[in-house]
């Protein structure tokens, strides 16, 4: 099943495609959502933290499939945009095995090593056992991550949006339901959050892939049929890598910051993780609107289409501007009643406001960031824009130690915000660097 994104009005277009990408990320982060809020209404703040003290650890990994295969998605939609549908089997049937398989190592290795990894990070001992409870557990879905993945990204670079956001939706009404029956009911407590958890992403596999075979017979594995799996493997670790190493080196940072962050106390680590818990759901519309620049743009560079590539980026860009200034207001006044939602103290709650506010403000840089990444994605320059996020993290990090003793506890925020300043200048000279090479 295929949809071409080379015909059409481009804001239409873009509009079309990434609401069900906005759709299927609000869903997902439905999963850490309903864990947070059902464990910190019926267990209290040390679980609520618990299970924040491990997001980074977690989000390493998530971090890494998602950014692998997002430059899987780039290159199926450029060969969608050239015509070639077997490209996208052999993508499939190629990936679809060897993430798995590198992944379900990951998961058991971590989760025989929770305990050390968590010491590692200092986390405190207060909340220790409700994150060793939770940590253990999850790890045990990152195989589903990567399974489904592998499918929502041919999916989504053949211009369906629409698959991914169905099995998002069948998992987030199973987390929803078994986390009220193993956390409220059973009392299983951040154990039995990251149990419904795995249920629901196993859930989640399991419909995309049924999905896909109903639906686009053109991706069942044909043995002796199309490229071999040698071509896919490089193609695919071409456009792939670049993003997940910067991913991964982005989340490796994110764990140093949490370990920086975990040195301000239980109560910051509670009210810091729920309001980037709550700024990761608030900027989905930005992530994905750039997520769907990059297939567009993918699409038209695959059909040597230069001019609505490059109208593509314009009407993102004021899309984005809309979309980053109503983001912004909705955080300047519902921010704090978002936070308060997961049963935090009110001190911890004025804390995670005030964080939340400083990062909202600087919204409109990150979206415009995220518009010029898409379209210089689109066009295949995975390399430098792996690169430049790389250094964005390096930026953020420096800025967080440099800064300590003049922010306090903001200082991850105010150095997030100079980080967002740095990326965007990085993608806007590379942007005009290569389209003038190709005027």
């Amino acid at each position: 099943m295929k949809a071409s994104l080379t015909e059409g009005n481009v804001a239409r277009t873009l509009v079309g495609f990434t609401v069900p990408l906005v759709l299927s990320g609000l869903f997902q982060q439905l999963f850490n959502w309903v864990d947070a809020f059902i464990v910190g209404n019926i267990n209290g703040e040390a679980a609520l933290a618990g299970i924040g003290a491990t997001s980074s650890i977690y989000n390493l990994f998530v971090m890494l499939i998602t950014g692998f295969t997002s430059g899987l998605s780039v290159l199926v939609a450029q060969k969608a945009g050239e015509g070639d549908e077997e490209a996208s089997r052999d993508i499939l049937s190629t990936y679809g095995v060897v993430l798995t398989a590198i992944f379900l190592v990951i998961a058991l290795v971590g989760a025989a090593m929770t305990n050390p990894i968590l010491s590692l990070m200092d986390t405190p001992q207060d909340i220790f056992t409700e994150a060793g409870d939770y940590l253990r557990l999850i790890f045990l879905g990152i195989p589903f991550l990567a399974l489904y993945n592998v499918y929502g990204a041919v999916l989504r670079g053949m211009g369906n949006s629409r698959a991914p956001f169905l099995a998002i939706l069948v998992s987030s009404i199973a987390n929803v339901i078994l986390d009220i029956i193993f956390v409220a009911f059973l009392g299983w407590g951040t154990a039995g959050a990251a149990l419904a958890t795995v249920i629901a992403q196993g859930a989640m596999t399991v419909f995309i892939i049924i999905y896909t075979f109903t639906k686009s017979p053109a991706l069942r594995h044909r043995p002796g049929r199309g490229r071999s799996s040698a071509w896919a493997l490089r193609q695919g670790g071409i456009f792939g890598l670049p993003p997940a190493v910067q991913s991964g080196v982005s989340s490796v940072g994110n764990v140093v910051l949490q370990q920086f962050m975990n040195g301000f106390g239980a109560q910051t680590v509670a009210a810091i993780t729920t309001a980037y818990r709550v700024d990761t759901v608030i900027l989905l519309p930005i992530v994905n609107l750039g997520s769907g620049i990059a297939t567009v743009v993918a699409q038209n560079t695959g059909s040597r289409n230069e001019e609505r590539s490059r109208a593509t980026l314009r009407t993102g860009l004021v899309m984005m501007t809309v979309v980053s200034l109503v983001l912004t207001a909705v955080v300047f006044l519902f921010g704090s009643h978002l936070i308060a939602l997961f049963g935090l103290e009110a001190g911890t709650v004025a804390i995670g406001d005030a964080f939340f506010k400083r990062i909202a403000a600087f919204y409109i840089v990150y979206g415009s960031a995220m518009a010029f990444r898409g379209a210089l994605e689109g066009r295949g320059d995975m390399l430098y824009s792996g690169f430049a996020g790389i250094l964005f993290l390096v930026v953020r990090i420096i800025g967080s130690y440099a800064m300590d003793d003049i922010f306090g506890n903001m200082v991850i925020a105010w150095a997030e915000a100079f980080a967002w300043i740095f990326l965007l200048f990085e993608f806007i000279v590379r942007y005009h660097m290569k389209t003038r090479r190709t005027s």
